[in-house]
C-alpha cells in the first residue's frame, strides 16, 4: 500500500470518526433535553413592576391572571433571587400539587401561621402521623352521618335570629350573616352549654382571634410582635382556658357525656382516643376545636354573603332568585315547613346558587405547598418543566375557577352552569377544574357542613323574605388572607305576610 493511499484512508478514518462521534452528541444532547426538562418561564423585574398598578387597584389574583395569559399555566416568580415560588394553574398543571405525598408536596410549614391560633401540639406543629390522626377525629366528627342531627339546631338557631327582625328594614348581610355562623358555631361545634351561658365571652374572643390574623402579615410572619398578634395570643389564651374548663366538667361530671345535649363536636372530641388508647388532652381537644370554628367562620360567613350578594344583584342574578325562591316553594309542597338532612339534599338550584358564589368569590385567594423533592409537570401548552426541590408551590383559585375553556362566560354568575346537560365543571379538566374547597388530599373537611349551613340560612330566608340589594355590589377584599366583601352589603327586607 502506497503512501497516498495510506493518506486517503486515514482521512476518511478521521472524517469517518468525527460524523460518528457528531452524531453521538447530538444524540446525547436530544435525550438529555427528554431527561432534562426545562425550567418554568421566569417572570421579569420589569414585568413585576409593570404588575404594580393592577395589583394596587385590582388585587394579586388580576396579576396571577395577567402573567398566567402571557407565560402559560406555569411559570415561576423570583423574590430577589432568594425565593422561587412556581404558579401551577389549572387542572393540568394542579394533579400533583393536589395529589402528591407529604413526603414530596409538604404542606406542614407553608401553614405555620396557624399554630399561634390553634395552639402548639395541634395540626401543623405535630409530625405528619399525628396531624393525620388529629385531622381523623375532626373528619369523623363532622361527617354527613354524624351532622345529620345538627341540622335541627341549626334550623333552631336560623329561626330564632331572624325572628329578631322586624316587619320590613335594612341590615347589613355581612353582619347578619357573621353573627348567624358564629352562632351556628357554638351551638353545634361548641356545644349547647356555652351556646347558651357563654356565647357573648366565647363570640367576642373569637372575632378578637379572627380580627387580628385575617391579615396577609399574618401569613408570612406570623409571630411579629406587633399590637394585632398581642390581642390574638390574649384572646387564644382565654378561649383555650374556657374550652379546658368544659371538657374537664364533661369529663368529670358522671353521665353528663351521655347527655343529648352534648351532640356536638367537641364531645366528639372528648370521647376520641389516640392509637395507644390515650384520650386526647384538653390542650389538643381545644386546639382542635379552635382550628374547626377558625377555619370555617371566615369561609362560610363570606360564601353566605357572597351567595347573597349574587342573587340579589340586577345583573343578573335576580333570575336565578326566582328559580331558588320557586324551588322552596315546591320543597314547602311536598314536605310542609319541615326541614331535616335529606330535604336539603333536594335544594337542587340553591346548591349551585351557592356553589357559582363560590367559584366567582373563592373561600380562599390562594394554596401553598413546598417542594420537598423535584418534579417534572406538564403545561396546558405542552411544554413539560422541571420544578426543582425547595420551590414554594401556589395556585391561584381565583384564576383556576375563571378559566373560559372550562366555564363559559367565566365572569358572569350562571348557577345552570352546574346543571343537568352542562355540568361544566366536569367536562373539561376533571375534578381539579373546581377549586373552591381544594381537591386531592387536603380537600376541604367541612365542605359539606359549609353547604349544610349555607342551605339552612337561604332557604329561611328566601321562605320568609323580599329582598334587595340596596348598596353596590360589593368589591372583594384581597388584602385579607381570606377574601371577603369590601364594606357593607346593605339589604333592605320585607316579612312576606305567606311565607314561600
Amino acid at each position: 500500500m502506497d503512501l497516498k493511499t495510506i493518506h486517503v484512508a486515514a482521512c476518511l478514518t478521521i472524517a469517518l470518526l468525527f460524523l460518528i462521534t457528531t452524531k453521538m452528541m447530538i444524540l446525547q444532547r436530544k435525550d438529555l433535553n427528554k431527561r432534562v426538562p426545562a425550567l418554568p418561564p421566569v417572570v421579569s423585574f420589569v414585568s413585576l413592576i409593570a404588575s404594580l398598578p393592577t395589583l394596587l387597584t385590582r388585587g394579586l389574583p388580576a396579576v396571577i391572571h395577567g402573567l398566567h395569559a402571557k407565560l402559560g399555566t406555569v411559570f415561576t416568580i423570583s423574590l430577589f433571587g432568594v425565593k422561587k415560588v412556581t404558579f401551577l394553574v389549572g387542572p393540568e398543571a394542579t394533579a400533583h400539587f393536589f395529589e402528591g405525598s407529604e413526603s414530596e408536596i409538604r404542606q406542614s410549614n407553608i401553614y405555620e401561621f396557624s399554630v399561634p391560633v390553634v395552639g402548639r401540639g395541634v395540626l401543623y406543629d405535630v409530625d405528619l402521623t399525628t396531624r393525620s390522626r388529629q385531622l381523623s377525629f375532626c373528619t369523623n366528627a363532622i361527617k354527613p352521618m354524624n351532622v345529620r342531627s345538627h341540622v335541627d339546631a341549626m334550623v333552631q338557631e336560623v329561626e330564632g335570629y331572624f325572628a329578631q327582625w322586624g316587619q320590613h328594614g335594612v341590615v347589613d348581610l355581612k353582619h347578619e350573616i357573621w353573627h348567624l355562623i358564629l352562632v351556628i358555631a357554638n351551638r353545634c361545634l361548641l356545644g349547647k352549654h356555652i351556646r347558651e351561658n357563654m356565647f357573648d365571652q366565647v363570640a367576642t374572643l373569637l372575632n378578637e382571634l379572627f380580627d387580628n390574623t385575617s391579615y396577609l402579615i399574618s401569613f408570612f410572619f406570623p409571630y411579629l410582635p406587633i399590637p394585632p398578634h398581642h390581642r390574638r395570643d390574649k384572646a387564644r389564651s382565654k378561649l383555650g382556658e374556657i374550652i379546658h374548663d368544659v371538657v374537664r366538667s364533661r369529663r368529670t361530671s358522671s353521665g353528663l357525656a351521655d347527655n343529648n345535649d352534648n351532640d356536638d363536636m367537641l364531645q366528639r372530641l372528648v370521647d376520641s382516643n389516640c392509637i395507644n388508647g390515650r384520650p386526647l388532652t384538653e390542650s389538643e381537644i381545644a386546639g382542635l376545636v379552635v382550628g374547626m370554628v377558625f377555619a370555617g367562620q371566615h369561609t362560610t360567613s363570606s360564601a353566605g354573603v357572597w351567595t347573597g350578594a349574587c342573587l340579589l344583584n340586577d345583573d343578573g342574578g335576580r333570575d336565578h332568585l326566582a328559580a331558588a325562591v320557586e324551588e322552596q316553594r315546591e320543597i314547602v309542597g311536598r314536605h310542609g315547613h319541615r326541614l331535616d338532612y335529606d330535604i336539603l339534599q333536594e335544594m337542587v338550584t340553591l346548591h349551585s346558587c351557592v356553589k357559582e358564589a363560590l367559584r366567582l368569590h373563592p373561600p380562599a385567594m390562594m394554596l401553598f405547598r413546598h417542594a420537598s423533592k423535584g418534579f417534572s409537570v406538564r403545561s396546558r401548552e405542552g411544554n413539560v418543566y422541571e420544578i426543582p426541590k425547595g420551590h414554594t408551590l401556589v395556585t391561584c383559585m381565583a384564576v383556576a375557577n375563571s378559566l373560559p375553556y372550562i366555564y363559559k362566560d367565566p365572569h358572569v354568575y350562571d348557577p345552570s352552569r352546574f346543571g343537568p346537560g352542562r355540568e361544566e365543571d366536569k367536562v373539561e379538566g376533571g375534578k381539579f377544574s373546581y377549586m373552591s374547597f381544594g381537591a386531592g388530599r387536603h380537600a376541604c373537611l367541612g365542605k359539606d357542613y359549609a353547604y349544610m349551613q349555607i342551605k339552612v340560612i337561604w332557604s329561611h330566608l328566601l321562605r320568609n323574605f323580599d329582598l334587595e340589594l340596596v348598596s353596590p355590589f360589593p368589591e372583594e377584599a384581597w388584602e385579607k388572607l381570606i377574601p371577603e366583601p369590601k364594606g357593607k352589603v346593605l339589604v333592605s327586607y320585607r316579612r312576606r305576610v305567606c311565607s314561600a
